[in-house]
C-alpha cells in the first residue's frame, strides 16, 4: 500500500504549495532524500518531475478564478528563466557552503521584511522601484532551481508579498512563475540524472489532485483573514528555513 500512501502525501503537498504560493520541490527532496533514501541528484530530478505536472494544474486553476497577476508574474519569469540556465551551468563549480549561506540569509531577510511589513507598517501601498525588485527576486529564484534542484518559490512568493500583493493573488502569481521556472530546471535536471518513477508517478498524481482542490478551496476563504494568518505564516517559514540551513 506504498502507492495509496505516496498519493495522499503528494495530495496533500499539492494543496499546501499551491495555497501558499510553493513549487514543493523542496518538501519533495526533503521526502526523497530522508524517508526514501534517494541519492541527491536522482531526488532533485524526481522532485522537479513531480512538482511541475501540479504547477500547471495548480496555476490553470488560479487563472480560472482570475487571481494572476501577470504584469508582475512576467516580469519575475522573464529573469527566472535564464537565472536557471546559469545556475544548472555553473552548479558543477559553486560550493556548496557559500550557495547555501547566501540562500540562507537572503530567505531570513525576506521573512523578517514580510513581519515587519504585517506587524509594523499599515501602509498596504506597492513597494517602490517594484521591477527592479521583481526582476532580483526572479533571478533569486532561477538560481535556486538551477543550482539545486529546488522550485524556487520561497524568493518568488516573499518577493510579491513585500511587493504589496495579497496573499490569494501573490500564490496565483507565484505558481504561474514556478511553472515555466520548474520546466527549465527540469530540462537540465533529466540531462544529467534519472527519476524515480516507481516513486514519482504516485506521488505526482497525488500532487495533481492536491494542486486541483487549492484554487477552488482558495475561492472560499475570506482574504482578510487568509492575510491575517498566512503572512505571518510565511514570514517565519521563511526565518525558520534560511536559518536551519546554517544551523
Amino acid at each position: 500500500m506504498e502507492w495509496l500512501a505516496l498519493i495522499i502525501t503528494g495530495f496533500l503537498v499539492g494543496i499546501l504549495v499551491i495555497s501558499t504560493g510553493g513549487g514543493g520541490a523542496a518538501i519533495y527532496l526533503g521526502l526523497l532524500t530522508s524517508v526514501f533514501n534517494l541519492a541527491p541528484a536522482v531526488a532533485a530530478a524526481t522532485s522537479l518531475a513531480t512538482a511541475f505536472p501540479s504547477l500547471i494544474v495548480g496555476a490553470y486553476g488560479h487563472y480560472r478564478t482570475g487571481q494572476i497577476h501577470f504584469k508582475v508574474g512576467n516580469q519575475m519569469l522573464i529573469a527566472a528563466v535564464p537565472a536557471t540556465i546559469v545556475g544548472a551551468l555553473l552548479a558543477p563549480y559553486i560550493p556548496t557552503t557559500i550557495y547555501t549561506w547566501i540562500v540562507a540569509i537572503i530567505l531570513t531577510a525576506l521573512g523578517i521584511q514580510i513581519l515587519y511589513k504585517r506587524f509594523f507598517n499599515h501602509q498596504n501601498k506597492p513597494a517602490n522601484h517594484q521591477n527592479i525588485q521583481a526582476v532580483l527576486y526572479g533571478i533569486l529564484s532561477g538560481l535556486m532551481v538551477g543550482v539545486a534542484g529546488l522550485s524556487g518559490g520561497g524568493p518568488i512568493i516573499a518577493g510579491l508579498l513585500v511587493l504589496g500583493l495579497d496573499m490569494i493573488p501573490a500564490a496565483a502569481t507565484s505558481s504561474y512563475v514556478l511553472v515555466g521556472n520548474t520546466f527549465v530546471g527540469l530540462l537540465f535536471h533529466l540531462s544529467a540524472h534519472s527519476i524515480d518513477w516507481s516513486i514519482g508517478i504516485s506521488l505526482m498524481i497525488g500532487a495533481m489532485l492536491g494542486a486541483f482542490c487549492a484554487p477552488r478551496l482558495l475561492a472560499h476563504i475570506d482574504p482578510k483573514k487568509l492575510n491575517t494568518y498566512v503572512k505571518p505564516f510565511m514570514g517565519i517559514l521563511l526565518v525558520f528555513m534560511g536559518l536551519k540551513m546554517i544551523l
